[in-house]
């Protein structure tokens, strides 16, 4: 977009910036005082302009138009208010200048307040620099762009022509805007259209039957430069200061730290942090340490587990001790009921059965034997010649 701009030019100046004849060459191209000389071309309410560092939509600024005078058309420079206002407003309406001081140049096409001008309503709009906003979070800098050389700046615009309740004509343009040049872009996504030389000027003033396509392109000559200046560009501020280059200081804290941000809503990073060594070889020990005291860890995880889950943990599971035998009800101990927690365990403790289970059966089923090994079989002894019955010593073998 284009909403601010600079514009001291004198009228001669701004007919040679256009392109029409002057009555001298001197006092240069840039911009203030005027040089002495003028136009060659009629102005018209010129009277009206009032030459400002900070222009803005509602101002008054000098524009080259074509008129027809008596049977020939001949260029003009008429003072006009900057924001469109379509002949077709009412005219009990209040002008609204600030809804229509830009046009898009890609579809003026299809809107009727510009695609009825295009043939017969084309003007050229001078100004020495215009203002730019970059945007940084809620932060807005101002930049002066311009022509290195000074040269002013000449813009495509479109005019219109409206009366009000009195029957006063009010002559308004709008400026067309395209998209962001290449070495623009991270300034802004929208441009003015910028006529670069005479050809171009000439094409678009003259030549109705050149595509606009062809016209309204982006400038991307080398020589359009910019700096920053002061915010206070955005007030009503005029004078010197509005184009005097500013330096702007380094952001305290990088962007980077903008997508490091905890989140209000869960309190957690919406970029993950690169994990610290300290971290990882912390998280390792905790981890062997688990490993280590899983059945610690496991009697916490039981603790949470409701009743009924840990009453359909163990239905009926078969033993390992011989085929077909089931595990009595005083034989279901803690490790089996923690058996099917085990599974679930985040670190995959295997499963453990502790083999003191078994020996306490294997205990209670050899009661009353001898505890250094399994009893063997009787031997026959053999018989005495004493009534050939055995004697004491004989029922107990080596």
């Amino acid at each position: 977009m284009c909403g601010r701009a600079r514009c001291t030019l004198s009228p001669a100046q701004a007919a040679r910036a256009f392109a029409f004849p002057s009555t001298a060459a001197v006092g240069g191209a840039g911009g203030g005082g005027g040089g002495g000389d003028a136009p060659a071309v009629p102005t018209l309410q010129m009277d009206r302009f009032h030459p400002s560092y900070n222009v803005s939509p509602g101002a008054y600024l000098p524009v080259g138009v074509v008129r027809t005078l008596g049977e020939e058309h001949a260029p003009v420079i008429e003072c006009m208010k900057w924001g469109l206002v379509p002949s077709f407003t009412g005219k009990t309406e209040k002008p609204n200048h600030f809804r229509m001081f830009n046009a898009r140049s890609e579809s003026i096409k299809e809107k009727a307040s510009f695609r009825r001008l295009i043939p017969k309503n084309r003007c050229l709009v001078a100004v020495e620099g215009f203002f730019e906003w970059k945007k940084d979070g809620s932060r807005k800098q101002p930049y002066y762009i311009y022509l290195q050389d000074q040269r002013p700046l000449v813009l495509a615009a479109l005019f219109d022509t409206w009366k009000n309740a009195e029957g006063e004509s009010l002559h308004t343009f709008t400026i067309l805007t395209t998209r962001s040049s290449t070495s623009l872009k991270w300034l802004h996504d929208r441009m003015p259209v910028i006529l670069g030389d005479k050809d171009s000027v000439n094409a678009w003033l003259h030549n109705a039957s050149v595509k606009l396509e062809e016209i309204t392109v982006p400038y991307e000559g080398a020589d359009l430069v910019w700096y920053p200046v002061t915010t206070s560009m955005g007030k009503t501020f005029n004078g010197p200061e509005c184009i005097k280059e500013v330096q702007i200081r380094p952001s305290e804290k990088p962007i980077s730290e903008f997508f490091t941000k905890r989140s209000a809503t869960h309190g957690q990073s919406l970029k993950p942090n690169k994990t610290s060594p300290e971290v990882t070889q912390a998280f390792r020990i905790a981890k062997e340490e688990c490993d280590e005291l899983g059945e610690n860890q496991l009697d916490k995880t039981d603790k949470q587990q409701p009743p009924e889950e840990c009453s359909s943990a163990v239905k009926d599971e078969p033993a390992a001790l011989e085929p077909h035998t089931f595990y009595t009800a005083h034989s279901i101990k803690r490790e089996d009921v923690l058996e099917s927690n085990q599974k679930r365990d985040i670190f995959g403790i295997k499963r453990k059965i502790e083999h003191a289970e078994v020996n306490a059966e294997m205990k209670t089923e050899n009661s009353g034997r001898s505890p250094t090994g399994p009893v063997r079989r009787k031997e026959k002894c053999p018989k005495t010649a004493s009534g050939g019955q055995a004697s004491l010593l004989s029922f107990f073998s080596k």
